[in-house]
Protein backbone atom coordinates (compact mmCIF):
# COMPACT_ATOMS: atom_id res chain seq x y z
CA UNK A 1 0.00 0.00 0.00
CA UNK A 2 1.58 3.62 -0.99
CA UNK A 3 1.96 5.68 2.09
CA UNK A 4 0.22 8.39 0.24
CA UNK A 5 -3.06 6.61 0.19
CA UNK A 6 -2.51 5.49 4.15
CA UNK A 7 -4.34 7.49 6.86
CA UNK A 8 -2.00 9.57 9.13
CA UNK A 9 -2.04 8.87 12.91
CA UNK A 10 -0.10 11.48 14.68
CA UNK A 11 1.04 10.01 18.45
CA UNK A 12 1.43 12.14 21.49
CA UNK A 13 3.34 10.76 24.80
CA UNK A 14 5.68 12.33 27.01
CA UNK A 15 7.21 8.59 27.19
CA UNK A 16 9.76 7.40 24.82
CA UNK A 17 9.07 3.93 25.49
CA UNK A 18 5.32 4.44 24.46
CA UNK A 19 5.89 6.21 21.42
CA UNK A 20 8.32 3.26 20.08
CA UNK A 21 5.97 0.79 21.46
CA UNK A 22 2.85 2.80 19.56
CA UNK A 23 5.07 4.00 16.35
CA UNK A 24 5.78 -0.08 16.00
CA UNK A 25 2.24 -0.99 16.27
CA UNK A 26 0.64 1.65 13.65
CA UNK A 27 3.66 1.85 10.90
CA UNK A 28 2.80 -1.06 9.03
CA UNK A 29 -0.75 0.04 8.06
CA UNK A 30 -0.52 3.83 9.05
CA UNK A 31 1.75 6.80 8.48
CA UNK A 32 2.96 7.96 11.74
CA UNK A 33 4.06 11.04 13.24
CA UNK A 34 5.39 11.49 17.02
CA UNK A 35 5.52 13.93 19.25
CA UNK A 36 6.83 14.14 22.97
CA UNK A 37 4.84 17.32 24.10
CA UNK A 38 1.44 18.89 23.99
CA UNK A 39 3.31 22.03 22.26
CA UNK A 40 5.02 19.50 19.74
CA UNK A 41 1.48 18.13 18.66
CA UNK A 42 0.21 21.42 18.27
CA UNK A 43 2.55 22.64 15.93
CA UNK A 44 2.48 19.30 13.78
CA UNK A 45 -1.10 19.16 13.76
CA UNK A 46 -1.35 22.37 12.54
CA UNK A 47 1.11 22.41 10.23
CA UNK A 48 -0.59 18.86 8.26
CA UNK A 49 -3.53 17.67 10.13
CA UNK A 50 -3.42 14.08 10.56
CA UNK A 51 -6.40 11.91 9.71
CA UNK A 52 -6.62 10.98 13.60
CA UNK A 53 -4.68 11.88 16.99
CA UNK A 54 -3.51 9.41 19.56
CA UNK A 55 -3.01 11.86 22.61
CA UNK A 56 -1.75 11.28 25.66
CA UNK A 57 -3.38 12.91 28.89
CA UNK A 58 -0.66 13.42 31.69
CA UNK A 59 1.93 15.51 30.66
CA UNK A 60 4.20 18.11 32.07
CA UNK A 61 3.58 21.63 30.80
CA UNK A 62 0.82 21.21 28.87
CA UNK A 63 -1.49 18.24 29.80
CA UNK A 64 -3.53 16.75 27.23
CA UNK A 65 -6.68 18.41 28.03
CA UNK A 66 -5.25 21.42 26.96
CA UNK A 67 -4.27 20.13 24.27
CA UNK A 68 -7.52 18.92 22.97
CA UNK A 69 -9.00 22.16 24.02
CA UNK A 70 -6.50 24.08 21.18
CA UNK A 71 -7.02 21.62 18.29
CA UNK A 72 -10.63 21.93 18.52
CA UNK A 73 -10.48 26.03 18.81
CA UNK A 74 -8.80 25.73 15.61
CA UNK A 75 -10.61 24.92 12.07
CA UNK A 76 -7.75 23.18 10.52
CA UNK A 77 -7.90 21.08 13.51
CA UNK A 78 -11.89 20.79 14.84
CA UNK A 79 -12.95 17.71 13.06
CA UNK A 80 -9.66 15.41 13.83
CA UNK A 81 -10.67 12.58 15.88
CA UNK A 82 -9.04 12.64 19.37
CA UNK A 83 -8.30 9.48 21.38
CA UNK A 84 -6.85 9.76 24.81
CA UNK A 85 -4.34 7.46 25.94
CA UNK A 86 -4.53 7.48 29.80
CA UNK A 87 -3.74 5.45 32.77
CA UNK A 88 -6.82 6.88 34.84
CA UNK A 89 -9.90 5.07 34.77
CA UNK A 90 -12.65 7.28 36.52
CA UNK A 91 -15.68 7.82 35.48
CA UNK A 92 -15.24 11.62 35.92
CA UNK A 93 -11.61 11.90 33.55
CA UNK A 94 -13.95 10.01 30.98
CA UNK A 95 -16.73 12.77 31.20
CA UNK A 96 -14.45 15.78 31.26
CA UNK A 97 -12.34 14.08 28.15
CA UNK A 98 -15.72 13.20 25.79
CA UNK A 99 -17.02 16.93 26.79
CA UNK A 100 -13.67 18.28 25.64
CA UNK A 101 -14.56 16.17 22.38
CA UNK A 102 -12.51 13.12 22.27
CA UNK A 103 -13.94 10.09 20.29
CA UNK A 104 -12.64 7.40 22.78
CA UNK A 105 -10.62 6.51 25.29
CA UNK A 106 -7.57 3.65 25.10
CA UNK A 107 -6.50 2.90 29.06
CA UNK A 108 -2.67 2.12 29.27
CA UNK A 109 -1.14 -0.35 29.60
CA UNK A 110 -2.20 -0.99 26.14
CA UNK A 111 -3.77 -3.92 24.69
CA UNK A 112 -2.35 -3.93 20.64
CA UNK A 113 -5.37 -5.07 19.17
CA UNK A 114 -7.96 -2.95 20.93
CA UNK A 115 -5.87 -0.13 19.98
CA UNK A 116 -5.85 -1.71 16.50
CA UNK A 117 -9.59 -2.01 16.51
CA UNK A 118 -10.66 1.70 18.03
CA UNK A 119 -8.08 3.48 15.55
CA UNK A 120 -10.07 1.43 12.64
CA UNK A 121 -13.35 2.35 13.92
CA UNK A 122 -12.77 6.03 14.30
CA UNK A 123 -11.17 6.46 10.87
CA UNK A 124 -14.05 4.63 9.49
CA UNK A 125 -16.36 7.05 11.25
CA UNK A 126 -14.27 9.91 10.14
CA UNK A 127 -14.05 8.82 6.55
CA UNK A 128 -18.08 9.09 6.55
CA UNK A 129 -18.03 12.48 8.25
CA UNK A 130 -15.84 13.12 5.36
CA UNK A 131 -17.94 11.86 2.72
CA UNK A 132 -21.24 13.59 4.67
CA UNK A 133 -19.32 16.65 4.76
CA UNK A 134 -18.23 16.80 1.16
CA UNK A 135 -21.98 16.09 0.06
CA UNK A 136 -23.46 18.73 2.47
CA UNK A 137 -20.86 21.41 0.73
CA UNK A 138 -21.61 20.22 -2.97
CA UNK A 139 -25.13 20.37 -1.80
CA UNK A 140 -24.77 24.18 -0.63
CA UNK A 141 -22.73 24.90 -3.75
CA UNK A 142 -25.42 23.88 -5.86
CA UNK A 143 -28.48 25.62 -3.77
CA UNK A 144 -26.44 28.97 -3.91
CA UNK A 145 -26.08 28.61 -7.52
CA UNK A 146 -29.50 28.13 -7.72
CA UNK A 147 -30.07 30.80 -5.29
CA UNK A 148 -28.09 33.01 -8.03
CA UNK A 149 -29.84 32.00 -10.85
CA UNK A 150 -33.09 32.95 -9.36
CA UNK A 151 -31.63 35.86 -8.61
CA UNK A 152 -30.50 37.04 -12.25
CA UNK A 153 -34.36 36.54 -13.05
CA UNK A 154 -35.81 38.26 -10.68
CA UNK A 155 -33.29 40.94 -12.00
CA UNK A 156 -33.84 40.42 -15.72
CA UNK A 157 -38.13 40.32 -14.95
CA UNK A 158 -37.71 43.74 -13.01
CA UNK A 159 -35.41 45.35 -15.49
CA UNK A 160 -38.31 44.04 -18.41
CA UNK A 161 -41.13 45.27 -16.41
CA UNK A 162 -40.40 48.44 -15.68
CA UNK A 163 -38.91 49.10 -18.93
CA UNK A 164 -42.09 48.17 -20.34
CA UNK A 165 -43.59 50.45 -17.62
CA UNK A 166 -41.00 53.27 -19.08
CA UNK A 167 -41.10 53.10 -22.67
CA UNK A 168 -44.79 54.49 -22.41
CA UNK A 169 -43.86 57.21 -19.76
CA UNK A 170 -41.48 60.02 -20.16
CA UNK A 171 -38.73 58.52 -17.45
CA UNK A 172 -35.25 56.75 -18.70
CA UNK A 173 -33.76 54.00 -17.82
CA UNK A 174 -31.39 56.27 -15.22
CA UNK A 175 -34.77 56.63 -13.49
CA UNK A 176 -34.23 52.66 -11.91
CA UNK A 177 -30.97 53.74 -10.92
CA UNK A 178 -31.41 56.42 -9.41
CA UNK A 179 -34.52 54.97 -7.64
CA UNK A 180 -33.03 51.92 -6.74
CA UNK A 181 -30.12 54.12 -5.34
CA UNK A 182 -32.04 57.22 -3.36
CA UNK A 183 -34.37 54.38 -1.63
CA UNK A 184 -30.94 52.04 -0.80
CA UNK A 185 -29.03 54.97 1.09
CA UNK A 186 -32.81 56.08 2.59
CA UNK A 187 -33.26 52.66 4.05
CA UNK A 188 -29.60 52.22 5.86
CA UNK A 189 -30.02 55.73 7.17
CA UNK A 190 -33.35 54.67 9.11
CA UNK A 191 -31.73 51.27 10.24
CA UNK A 192 -29.90 53.68 12.58
CA UNK A 193 -33.28 54.38 14.34
CA UNK A 194 -33.91 52.20 17.39
CA UNK A 195 -37.74 51.10 16.21
CA UNK A 196 -35.67 49.97 12.77
CA UNK A 197 -32.87 47.90 13.20
CA UNK A 198 -34.53 45.14 13.42
CA UNK A 199 -36.67 45.56 10.95
CA UNK A 200 -33.96 47.00 8.03
CA UNK A 201 -31.87 44.02 8.27
CA UNK A 202 -28.85 44.35 5.28
CA UNK A 203 -30.79 41.53 3.78
CA UNK A 204 -34.44 43.65 3.63
CA UNK A 205 -32.87 47.25 2.72
CA UNK A 206 -31.40 44.68 -0.83
CA UNK A 207 -34.83 43.30 -1.18
CA UNK A 208 -36.75 46.91 -0.92
CA UNK A 209 -34.23 48.62 -3.39
CA UNK A 210 -34.46 45.53 -5.69
CA UNK A 211 -38.43 45.96 -6.16
CA UNK A 212 -38.57 49.95 -5.55
CA UNK A 213 -38.18 51.10 -9.58
CA UNK A 214 -41.65 48.60 -10.09
CA UNK A 215 -43.68 51.37 -8.25
CA UNK A 216 -45.10 52.77 -11.25
CA UNK A 217 -45.43 49.10 -13.18
CA UNK A 218 -49.61 49.74 -13.48
CA UNK A 219 -48.85 52.89 -15.87
CA UNK A 220 -48.66 50.04 -18.56
CA UNK A 221 -52.30 50.38 -18.01
CA UNK A 222 -52.93 53.48 -18.53
CA UNK A 223 -53.99 55.38 -21.81
CA UNK A 224 -51.44 57.00 -23.48
CA UNK A 225 -53.53 60.24 -23.98
CA UNK A 226 -53.78 60.06 -20.15
CA UNK A 227 -49.70 59.16 -19.27
CA UNK A 228 -48.40 61.70 -21.34
CA UNK A 229 -50.55 64.47 -21.53
CA UNK A 230 -48.36 67.84 -21.30
CA UNK A 231 -51.08 70.27 -19.45
CA UNK A 232 -52.83 69.07 -16.41
CA UNK A 233 -55.28 66.08 -16.43
CA UNK A 234 -59.50 66.69 -15.72
CA UNK A 235 -60.94 64.88 -12.75
CA UNK A 236 -61.79 61.88 -15.11
CA UNK A 237 -58.28 61.77 -16.74
CA UNK A 238 -56.81 61.71 -12.99
CA UNK A 239 -59.34 59.19 -11.52
CA UNK A 240 -58.06 57.01 -14.02
CA UNK A 241 -54.01 57.47 -13.93
CA UNK A 242 -54.70 56.45 -10.01
CA UNK A 243 -55.67 53.38 -10.75
CA UNK A 244 -52.05 52.67 -11.88
CA UNK A 245 -51.68 51.95 -8.01
CA UNK A 246 -53.96 49.27 -7.69
CA UNK A 247 -53.12 47.75 -11.77
CA UNK A 248 -49.52 47.47 -10.39
CA UNK A 249 -51.01 45.31 -7.42
CA UNK A 250 -52.94 42.93 -9.62
CA UNK A 251 -50.29 42.40 -11.95
CA UNK A 252 -47.33 41.70 -9.09
CA UNK A 253 -50.08 39.54 -7.87
CA UNK A 254 -50.35 37.79 -10.94
CA UNK A 255 -46.79 37.53 -11.80
CA UNK A 256 -46.11 35.86 -8.22
CA UNK A 257 -48.92 33.23 -8.96
CA UNK A 258 -47.21 31.94 -12.22
CA UNK A 259 -43.71 32.27 -11.14
CA UNK A 260 -44.58 30.30 -7.97
CA UNK A 261 -43.62 32.79 -5.62
CA UNK A 262 -45.37 33.76 -2.70
CA UNK A 263 -42.27 35.01 -0.70
CA UNK A 264 -40.59 38.26 0.45
CA UNK A 265 -39.79 39.23 -3.59
CA UNK A 266 -43.72 39.90 -4.45
CA UNK A 267 -44.86 41.22 -1.70
CA UNK A 268 -42.21 43.88 -0.45
CA UNK A 269 -42.92 44.76 -4.33
CA UNK A 270 -46.83 44.98 -4.31
CA UNK A 271 -46.93 46.82 -1.41
CA UNK A 272 -44.39 49.35 -2.96
CA UNK A 273 -46.75 49.56 -6.42
CA UNK A 274 -49.84 49.67 -4.37
CA UNK A 275 -48.95 52.04 -1.73
CA UNK A 276 -46.51 54.60 -2.76
CA UNK A 277 -48.97 57.03 -3.35
CA UNK A 278 -50.60 56.93 0.20
CA UNK A 279 -50.17 59.82 2.61
CA UNK A 280 -48.90 60.12 6.14
CA UNK A 281 -52.12 61.89 7.32
CA UNK A 282 -54.83 59.79 5.34
CA UNK A 283 -55.30 61.47 2.31
CA UNK A 284 -53.70 59.38 -0.25
CA UNK A 285 -54.70 56.74 -2.32
CA UNK A 286 -55.50 53.73 -2.81
CA UNK A 287 -56.86 52.77 0.46
CA UNK A 288 -56.31 55.92 2.50
CA UNK A 289 -54.12 54.57 4.59
CA UNK A 290 -52.00 56.65 7.45
CA UNK A 291 -49.09 56.88 9.74
CA UNK A 292 -47.35 53.25 10.22
CA UNK A 293 -50.59 51.26 8.48
CA UNK A 294 -48.84 52.42 4.88
CA UNK A 295 -45.73 49.93 4.36
CA UNK A 296 -42.36 50.98 5.17
CA UNK A 297 -41.06 50.23 2.28
CA UNK A 298 -43.87 52.20 0.03
CA UNK A 299 -43.19 55.41 2.63
CA UNK A 300 -39.67 55.27 1.47
CA UNK A 301 -40.59 55.15 -2.59
CA UNK A 302 -43.31 57.64 -1.51
CA UNK A 303 -40.22 60.36 -0.68
CA UNK A 304 -37.83 58.65 -3.10
CA UNK A 305 -40.38 58.65 -6.03
CA UNK A 306 -41.41 62.59 -5.39
CA UNK A 307 -37.95 63.75 -5.15
CA UNK A 308 -36.94 61.89 -8.04
CA UNK A 309 -39.92 63.32 -9.67
CA UNK A 310 -39.00 66.79 -9.03
CA UNK A 311 -35.13 67.29 -9.83
CA UNK A 312 -34.98 65.09 -12.86
CA UNK A 313 -35.49 66.26 -16.17
CA UNK A 314 -38.94 66.16 -17.79
CA UNK A 315 -39.57 66.19 -21.45
CA UNK A 316 -42.82 68.89 -20.29
CA UNK A 317 -40.17 70.08 -17.59
CA UNK A 318 -37.20 71.44 -16.46
CA UNK A 319 -35.34 69.87 -13.24
CA UNK A 320 -35.87 71.84 -10.17
CA UNK A 321 -33.07 72.62 -7.94
CA UNK A 322 -32.00 70.22 -4.97
CA UNK A 323 -32.72 72.95 -2.62
CA UNK A 324 -36.14 73.47 -3.37
CA UNK A 325 -37.22 70.09 -3.85
CA UNK A 326 -35.45 69.66 0.13
CA UNK A 327 -37.73 72.52 1.06
CA UNK A 328 -41.15 70.79 -0.53
CA UNK A 329 -40.60 67.72 1.22
CA UNK A 330 -39.97 69.32 4.36
CA UNK A 331 -42.95 71.10 4.00
CA UNK A 332 -44.74 68.01 3.55
CA UNK A 333 -43.31 66.32 6.71
CA UNK A 334 -46.06 64.82 8.95
CA UNK A 335 -48.70 65.12 6.59
CA UNK A 336 -47.69 63.45 2.86
CA UNK A 337 -44.50 61.66 4.24
CA UNK A 338 -43.18 59.92 6.91
CA UNK A 339 -41.40 62.36 9.31
CA UNK A 340 -38.91 59.91 10.07
CA UNK A 341 -38.16 59.68 6.97
CA UNK A 342 -37.95 62.84 6.53
CA UNK A 343 -35.29 63.82 9.15
CA UNK A 344 -33.22 60.29 7.66
CA UNK A 345 -33.59 62.27 4.34
CA UNK A 346 -32.10 65.50 5.39
CA UNK A 347 -29.17 63.70 7.12
CA UNK A 348 -28.12 62.27 3.72
CA UNK A 349 -29.30 64.66 0.99
CA UNK A 350 -26.13 65.36 -0.04
CA UNK A 351 -25.80 61.80 -1.24
CA UNK A 352 -29.23 62.38 -2.98
CA UNK A 353 -27.86 65.52 -4.58
CA UNK A 354 -24.60 63.35 -5.82
CA UNK A 355 -26.92 60.06 -7.20
CA UNK A 356 -29.20 63.12 -8.74
CA UNK A 357 -25.73 64.52 -10.56
CA UNK A 358 -24.32 61.33 -11.28
CA UNK A 359 -27.63 59.74 -13.15
CA UNK A 360 -28.55 62.99 -14.66
CA UNK A 361 -30.91 62.74 -17.62
CA UNK A 362 -29.99 64.41 -20.89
Amino acid sequence: MSNVKRPSILVVDDTPANLGLLANLLRDQYQVRVANSGRQALELAFAIPPNLILLDIMMPEMDGHEVIRRLKADPRTARVPVIFLTAQNSIEDEELGLKLGAVDFIHKPISPPIVMARINTQLQVKSWQDFMQDQNDWLQQEVDRRLAAVNRLQNASIWVMVSLAESRDSCTGNHIRRTQEYIRILAEEMAHLPQYADVLTEEYIELIAKTAPLHDLGKIAIPDQILNKPGKLTEEEYAIMKTHALRGDEMLARAGKLMGEEGDYFEVARQIARSHHEKWNGSGYPDGHAGAAIPLPARLAAVVDVYDALVARRSYKEPMPHAHATVLLERDSGHHFDPDIIAAFKRVQDRFRGIAAQWEDR
